[in-house]
């Protein structure tokens, strides 16, 4: 890749088994090769086509588990608002941007939408996306981060409640008290 058709760099990604390296092209394109033992060889996503050779029985990864999804969204949270406290700003950042991509990405298990990496995101209802769009940070100041995180708090209650209506009862509260 690199001799042949200018690549500038590459990183390994790995996922179970399998071996993705991912090469940067000089132009900005990115080619994927993946690298897999013979018996673990199969489709591992819906967009899978075989152009030659054979497979396995397709096996597609599992969605992410709302209830974890749950869990690290209020944890996330949890860290914005002591990070706030603390004065670590872009830390607090981090973390809000943190809840606000967990209650995406729980909206899309929800709806059956691909919820790894963002890539249902842009295919969510509009209600959903503007519920969530206030905990987009707008600057690095303790005022804007608690508004933000407040925003997302509200739109992982409301989400909650549409996965969990017994969890939605058990966080309400508690994460009321986080924004």
């Amino acid at each position: 890749m690199y001799e042949h058709h200018d690549a500038v760099d590459h990183l390994d990604v790995p996922f179970a088994r399998w071996i993705y390296r991912v090469f940067l092209i000089r132009n900005s394109l990115q080619v994927d090769l993946a690298f897999v033992p013979d018996d673990d060889f199969r489709a591992r996503a819906p967009t899978f086509r075989l152009l030659f050779g054979s497979a396995r029985e397709a096996q597609h990864a599992a969605p992410p588990d709302a209830r974890q999804l749950i869990g690290y969204a209020w944890l996330y949270a949890l860290h914005a608002r002591s990070s706030i406290a603390r004065g670590k700003l872009w830390q607090a950042e981090y973390m809000v941007s943190a809840v606000r991509d967990h209650v995406l990405a729980l909206a899309c298990v929800r709806l059956g939408l691909p919820a790894r990496e963002g890539r249902g995101m842009d295919r969510l209802p509009r209600d959903v996306t503007e519920r969530i769009a206030g905990a987009l940070v707008q600057r690095i100041d303790a005022q804007e981060l608690r508004r933000a995180a407040h925003a997302g708090i509200e739109a992982l209650i409301d989400e909650i409640r549409q996965v969990d209506v017994s969890v939605a009862a058990r966080l309400d509260d508690p994460l009321r008290e986080l924004g």
